[in-house]
Parts: C-alpha cells; sequence; structure tokens
C-alpha cells in the first residue's frame, strides 16, 4: 500500500513533535498537541520543506495551524509524485 502525502505528513509532525503517529490526525494543531509550541511549528515548517523540496512564504508558515491545513499547503506547492 503507498503512503499518502497526508501519511508523510503526520508522520513528520509525530516525528518532530515527538508524539505517537496514531496520536496525530488531520485536526490535530498546538491546542490538542502539548509539545507543538513556536520553535517546534519552525522545525516542523523546515523538516516539511526538506522532505517535499519546497519553500514556504511567511504568510502559508501562519496558516499552518491544523495538520490537515499543512497538507493543504504542501499539496499546492509541492508537485505531485
Amino acid at each position: 500500500m503507498s503512503e499518502t502525502r497526508a501519511d508523510r505528513v503526520r508522520q513528520i509532525v509525530a516525528d518532530i513533535l515527538d508524539v505517537d503517529v496514531n496520536a496525530v490526525s488531520l485536526a490535530s494543531s498546538p491546542d490538542t498537541i502539548e509539545s507543538w509550541d513556536s520553535m517546534q511549528h519552525l522545525n516542523l515548517v523546515l523538516a516539511l520543506e526538506q522532505t517535499f523540496g519546497v519553500t514556504f512564504v511567511p504568510e502559508e508558515i501562519e496558516t499552518m495551524t491544523t495538520v490537515g491545513r499543512i497538507v493543504d499547503v504542501v499539496d499546492a506547492k509541492a508537485p505531485a509524485r
């Protein structure tokens, strides 16, 4: 079974925030994951940029408030694979 982009984003979030991937849903946010603070958000953005070969502008980074929204932003920037 092939891994979806949403699955990859969830795994990156889990790795950066040091939580179980099963605890990360599309609705997960800084309000639901205690370790998701502003510094970890920047680490997350950097990991996403490296993994998907994209660069986010500050306005996009500000909108990345849930895992689902992150997937939407990545989908809009990253080429289909």
